[in-house]
């Protein structure tokens, strides 16, 4: 994959201001700001969502009932 060094994003920056303007620049970088922060919630919260979903799902229904004894005798014991 290629990287971008500051060279590169300097060039960038400076054609972006001469393709746009100076005046709406910083609303344009506003607004990719906030598109880019609503992306990543988005996969923040899918990937939030599917861990949960592996932490529920139970391979051996056995195996869920014996926590919950070890639990209960845990607690018992307290």
């Amino acid at each position: 994959m290629p990287q971008i060094g500051w060279f590169e994003i300097l060039i960038i920056v400076v054609v972006a201001i001469l393709v746009i303007g100076p005046k709406d620049f910083p609303k344009v970088l506003n607004k990719v700001g906030s598109w880019i922060g609503s992306t990543k919630r988005y996969f923040s919260d899918i990937q939030n969502k599917m861990t949960k979903l592996e932490e529920d799902v139970v391979d051996d229904p056995e195996d869920k009932y014996s926590k919950k004894n070890n639990e209960r005798v845990e607690n018992n014991n307290d």
